[in-house]
């Protein structure tokens, strides 16, 4: 990220920085959601209350009547007794038979056009399913907010006589108000810390990066192919003091054992590849031995069949002559790997013409598009894929000689390129996986196994990764590396 590839003290003051604003900005964001949720729970309550004295009007009026408590007299009951309620409370006052059909409301005779003769469905519905038989419906209207309370009216002896509507204007004009001269007071308050959380960066960010810029001084003068020169810095915290300890510590190590190392290395490395240079020049070495002392042995030049004994037996010298020369070329090729000449391939093209040289008609190739480009060595290219090939042609001859089947997959997935090679061979057992790539590994009677590892060290040279999945019925490798577009 950007942020990341900042220096140490830039990150340290816009941390604080972004730290001291995001708390004001959401401490500001909490605020103002605290006070809507308030402002919310003071309209219900303030609505609750003047619906409960309302009833309270309304259950005296019922009282002292001298008309009958029935639905069908509520209009009479409350002709002029409405006004005075609503006088009282402030509030409009519907009220609806059971039905929701209106029968009496406080506006005045020339707003009746405008006040529904019918209570909403919606609203009547609700009330009737409410456990506490009342209901309160919340609305908006030209950026308005409004409550609006239904309730039953019931008589002395509570049975539901009609329904209560009040409708409520929610006015937030003075929690709006609180609401702003908190918020500027918060800002004031903020802006200060701003500014100090500012000063206080500034200061401890150059502190804290002092040392490291010196630490960072001297690491960019060191060399591993020279010698190395302590960081020798005072006056640092004990962090810092440590770090350079360990560094200075290490120095001395790395001087002691480098050396050492290195000659270590070239030991080993040496004596391992003698040791396979002589395993595989010993193998042809052998039959060669034998059929010159069976010749030795057995040799008549009076024998008729003189000729034909001396053709076998020259040809048996040249064939183990000629692996000799293949063992050279293979080692040969190896230490010289990778020899990169890189260009930009249509590698399934290029597997095509990998193919081009076998014989066998067994061996299929899949490719859902006809160019997948990459980055890579025309040569080294070929070699994986013949390798890999030869590999599989040798373990179906093994196992399945009366039905052999090889599939070449190329793949394009993302940014990478899979090229997959199954077959139906004998397969590689499990306790041989774990080094079937190393250089020396071999489980075949003739051969210098270094071709699985001469792959995977191409492979790796191009960034790209190969792995095997093996079984009873099937084994594929599969090497991947980076496309083009």
């Amino acid at each position: 990220m950007y942020f990341y590839k900042k220096s140490l003290r830039t990150r340290i003051f816009l941390s604080m920085f972004l730290l001291v604003l995001g708390a004001s900005v959401l401490i500001a964001i909490v605020t103002v959601f605290q006070y809507k949720e308030e402002a919310q729970d003071y309209h219900r309550d303030r609505l609750l209350r003047k619906e409960a004295a309302i009833r309270e009007n309304i259950n005296y009026i019922l009282k002292t009547t001298t008309y009958p408590v029935e639905t069908e007299q509520i209009p009479l009951i409350f002709k002029d007794k409405i006004y005075e309620i609503k006088d009282i409370h402030g509030l409009e006052i519907f009220l609806y038979d059971l039905d929701g059909n209106l029968l009496k409301s406080s506006k005045p005779s020339f707003f009746k056009d405008t006040v529904s003769p019918k209570m909403p469905e919606f609203a009547l519905e609700a009330l009737q399913n409410s456990p506490t038989k009342s209901y309160i419906k919340e609305f908006e209207e030209g950026g308005q907010k409004y409550q609006s309370s239904y309730t039953y009216i019931t008589d002395n002896y509570f049975k539901p006589l009609a329904i209560l509507n009040l409708p409520y204007i929610e006015d937030d004009g003075f929690i709006t108000n609180e609401l702003t001269e908190y918020l500027y007071r918060l800002g004031v308050a903020y802006f200060f810390m701003l500014f100090a959380a500012i000063i206080l960066s500034y200061f401890l960010s150059k502190f804290i990066t002092r040392s490291l810029k010196e630490i960072s001084e001297k690491l960019s003068e060191t060399r591993f192919d020279a010698r190395n020169k302590k960081i020798i810095i005072s006056d640092t915290p004990q962090e810092i003091s440590l770090l350079v300890n360990s560094y200075n510590g290490m120095i001395d190590e790395l001087e002691n054992s480098a050396v050492q190392l290195a000659a270590n290395e070239r030991e080993t490395a040496w004596r391992e590849m003698a040791k396979q240079v002589a395993h595989e020049i010993k193998n042809p070495l052998t039959p060669m031995r034998l059929t010159v002392q069976s010749f030795q042995r057995k040799f008549d030049c009076n024998d008729p069949d003189v000729d034909k004994k001396m053709a076998e037996y020259t040809n048996t010298l040249l064939q183990q002559i000629d692996t000799l020369s293949s063992i050279s070329s293979a080692f040969s090729t190896y230490a010289k790997m990778p020899a990169q000449q890189d260009e930009t391939l249509n590698v399934v093209k290029i597997t095509k013409l990998a193919l081009d040289i076998f014989n066998e008609d067994y061996i299929y190739f899949f490719s859902e598009k006809e160019v997948v480009r990459a980055r890579f060595d025309r040569t080294q290219l070929i070699r994986v894929v013949t390798n890999l090939v030869k590999n599989s042609i040798q373990s179906v001859e093994q196992k399945n000689p009366e039905n052999p089947r090889i599939d070449v997959i190329v793949e394009n997935t993302e940014d990478w390129v899979n090229i997959l090679v199954t077959d139906n061979g004998v397969g590689v057992p499990e306790e041989n996986r774990s080094c079937i790539f190393e250089p020396q590994f071999t489980t075949k009677t003739s051969g210098m196994g270094l071709g699985l590892g001469m792959v995977k060290n191409i492979v790796e040279t191009y960034g790209g990764t190969i792995a095997l999945d093996s079984s009873e019925d099937k084994t594929t490798f599969k090497v991947s590396f980076p496309s083009i577009g």
